[in-house]
């Protein structure tokens, strides 16, 4: 049975603050929830109302579905709900292709791109400070697992591109067409936030504008989600090499 201080932890691990002063998140769902249990994140409690997860021991604690509702971030809950230690961020790997997203602030967007980046085989994601936190439930569970697969690390974003010697690239609405550029198998890829694109300071760290050309008749669609947009950039810089 899970107890008031249980109850109160996990209520309070839906805010950034309480999850960094605790160093907890929690994920939810049997698919997510395996993924990290495969990982190296370490489990702290494993809430369920079925009797799964035998192998997570002493941790797994029998819940009621009414219980599971006061502590689940979705509205309508599901079987189990996960509470794992964050670990320390890893060091950068500083090769290859490396995503770096300038203040993504949809949760959504944010565990999609992750999904993609381990789609696409992209070990790295660079984000500013001012992107959503990657352990906020909502980003945890749009990852469908891929957050235990993908190194992200946040930083000063404009020091960090400006200190390295890799290419970057830049999505814009006015740029080189990405179907006709000869792609690198290496460099920094920027995606902008959804509203506002790429901030002026890390624009001017750009050495190649990209654009995904409209083919529409009218041409009126203004830009396409961020994430869309991070599945197409990424799919032809691996088409390319």
């Amino acid at each position: 049975m899970i107890s008031k201080n249980q109850i109160k932890l996990i209520t309070g691990l839906h805010q950034k603050k309480q999850r960094f002063a605790n160093q907890l998140f929690f994920a939810e769902g049997i698919k997510v929830i395996q993924e990290l249990l495969q990982s190296n994140f370490e489990l702290e409690y494993l809430f369920t109302t079925l009797n799964d997860f035998e192998t997570a021991g002493s941790k797994r604690i029998p819940i009621t579905e009414q219980e599971l509702k006061k502590i689940s971030a979705l509205s309508t809950p599901n079987t189990c709900l996960a509470v794992f230690k964050i670990p320390a961020e890893k060091k950068i790997i500083n090769s290859d292709l490396i995503l770096a997203l300038d203040d993504i602030r949809d949760p959504g967007n944010l565990g999609t791109i992750l999904r993609l980046c381990d789609w696409f085989g992209i070990q790295q994601i660079i984000c500013s400070k001012e992107t959503v936190d990657i352990y906020n439930p909502k980003v945890v569970q749009a990852t469908m697992g891929s957050i235990a697969r993908v190194n992200v690390n946040y930083v000063d974003l404009k020091s960090f591109i400006t200190n390295t010697k890799l290419p970057v690239f830049g999505t814009f609405m006015n740029g080189e067409n990405i179907y006709q550029s000869v792609l690198p198998h290496n460099g920094i890829i920027i995606m902008g936030n959804e509203a506002n694109g790429i901030s002026a300071e890390i624009e001017k760290t750009v050495t190649t504008r990209l654009t995904i050309p409209r083919f529409g008749k009218l041409q009126k669609t203004e830009s396409l989600n961020v994430a869309t947009a991070t599945a197409i950039v990424l799919s032809e810089f691996k088409r390319n090499s």
